[in-house]
């Protein structure tokens, strides 16, 4: 008996080893896809005039985007949209586009308003009071920082003040139809588990996209689209 049960947890010290590195793995690339998902979906929004307007991007200090989010994940409550947030480095964020952090969207009431298909989410971070909130923790979208359906079009001149004074723009994407939506009462954060799997260390997220980390593979779609798209931040 003795021998058996040695026997068996010489095994375990062998096998465990092995299943543990092979979930991190696949871990790691679930996470990497979500990256290359989130550059496909921002590409294909952007390279639209009349969904979000020029101008607006422009002056956005970061981009989140969150790919296929589900709305059963929020009516269960036991998942969340997961995606990237690329921010201008520098400290006055008007740098190039840095390497992404990776996020996490939870709960509001927006769950209700999706529908049954996946939902692809991108907001722009206009200020710094948004980004930084961001950055360090938990967000709750309507009262850490004010969010607010962002408007479409190519030029946002006909929208109110209130509006483009918000922290935060979100817009949509179901079905092909665009339009801005209201995430208030949600909360976003920093996805500290998957920045682990994709920079092989726990690095903060104000770290990851302050230039000074270079950006994954994976995340080359993203960055490139937004380079293009609107290489230096205007007033």
């Amino acid at each position: 008996m003795k021998k058996a049960a040695a026997y068996l947890m010489s095994m375990l010290l062998v096998v465990l080893p092995v299943l543990s590195s092979s979930a991190s793995a696949a871990s790691q690339e679930k996470d990497e896809d979500r990256l290359r998902n989130g550059g496909t979906v921002l590409k294909e929004i952007l390279d639209v005039p009349d969904d979000i307007p020029q101008d607006l991007l422009d002056k956005a200090d970061c981009v989140v985007v969150f790919p296929s989010v589900l709305k059963a994940a929020f009516i269960v409550g036991g998942s969340y949209g997961r995606g990237a947030m690329s921010c201008r480095t520098g400290e006055d964020f008007r740098g190039s586009w840095g390497a992404p952090t990776m996020m996490a969207l939870e709960g509001g009431s927006f769950g209700f308003q999706i529908g049954g298909e996946a939902t692809d989410f991108v907001l722009l971070v206009m200020n710094e009071r948004g980004a930084s909130g961001i950055l360090a923790s938990k967000v709750k979208l309507g009262a850490d920082a004010s969010v607010a359906a962002g408007p479409v079009g190519r030029t946002a001149s006909a929208e109110t003040d209130a509006t483009l004074r918000a922290d935060i723009l979100s817009y949509s994407r179901a079905r092909g139809a665009f339009a801005g939506i209201s995430l208030e009462g949600s909360t976003i954060r920093p996805d500290n588990g998957a920045n682990k799997q994709i920079y092989g260390r726990e690095i903060p997220a104000r770290q990851i996209v302050s230039g000074h980390v270079a950006a994954p593979t994976a995340a080359e779609g993203m960055i490139a689209t937004l380079d293009a798209k609107t290489p230096k931040r205007k007033s």
